[in-house]
């Protein structure tokens, strides 16, 4: 009987894998009839029923999941996920925040409540858990990645600049990292940093074409036309809006005269 269950869970999870959602809940439920208290089958097919857009009844077997076993992280994440998606962000942050109570290490369940809390525009309650974060694990990128965006979009640049620098001390070929850390530098008023990210940005990823743009107006703004035209011709290079090509070769004319 146990070898035929394992088989069972195991081609219950190839069709979970394969994408055939409801077969999968189905041979699951199987299988759940056979071991009553089963938190990873309950917990599986509330994920066969999020898969499936069906929320009620993936919220009825993580609930399920959760009252066998309380200290399930992955079980909270999946919930939470259905309850933001559902537009039940305060469900989600109640949710969470009991968890974290109940499992303080769990990094995971902190940095999924502080991006609820940044959701819900508590930033710094979201701050507090990516510090938090830090204490157990210094060398935690996501949360100096978390930690610099919020600080940006507060406009304590200073800090979100010291945050990028932190990861890109561990990445170094990301364009998306250099580009958000030169825009930091930009609003810092340190033109410089902002121009030598922008072309490390581009030197990892030559495609990465709002690094060209930016590289154009800040030159610009230093009044080296020449650089500024040079990196607004390499702009116009790609796969632009029409009403955007029409503004950069509109201010390639100006500048070049």
């Amino acid at each position: 009987m146990e070898n035929e269950i394992n088989t069972n869970l195991k081609e219950a999870l190839n069709l979970f894998k394969s994408g055939q959602y409801d077969k999968s809940a189905d041979l699951f439920i199987k299988e759940l009839e056979e071991d009553k208290n089963n938190p990873n089958i309950m917990n599986n097919i509330g994920l066969c029923y999020s898969k499936l857009a069906k929320d009620d009844l993936a919220v009825e077997y993580f609930i399920k999941t959760l009252s066998v076993n309380p200290k399930s992280v992955q079980t909270y994440i999946n919930l939470s996920d259905v309850y933001f998606r559902n537009k039940n962000i305060i469900d989600a942050i109640n949710l969470l925040e009991n968890a974290v109570t109940l499992m303080p290490k769990e990094i995971a369940l902190k940095h999924y409540l502080s991006r609820f809390y940044v959701e819900d525009c508590r930033y710094d309650l979201a701050m507090d858990q990516l510090f938090e974060i830090l204490d157990i694990d210094s060398d935690n990128i996501d949360a100096y990645w978390d930690l610099g965006n919020i600080q940006y979009e507060l406009g304590d640049y200073d800090s979100a600049v010291d945050n990028y620098e932190n990861v890109l001390e561990k990445i170094t070929d990301n364009a998306v990292l250099y580009y958000q850390t030169a825009l930091a530098y930009e609003a810092n008023d340190n033109v410089d940093k902002a121009i030598s990210n922008h072309l490390k940005a581009i030197s990892v990823n030559e495609n990465f074409h709002p690094s060209y743009k930016k590289l154009g107006v800040l030159f610009m703004a230093r009044n080296d036309y020449e650089s500024a035209v040079e990196y607004f011709q390499d702009y116009l290079n790609f796969d632009l809006p029409d009403e955007e090509k029409k503004n950069i070769q509109d201010l390639i004319s100006r500048i070049s005269k």
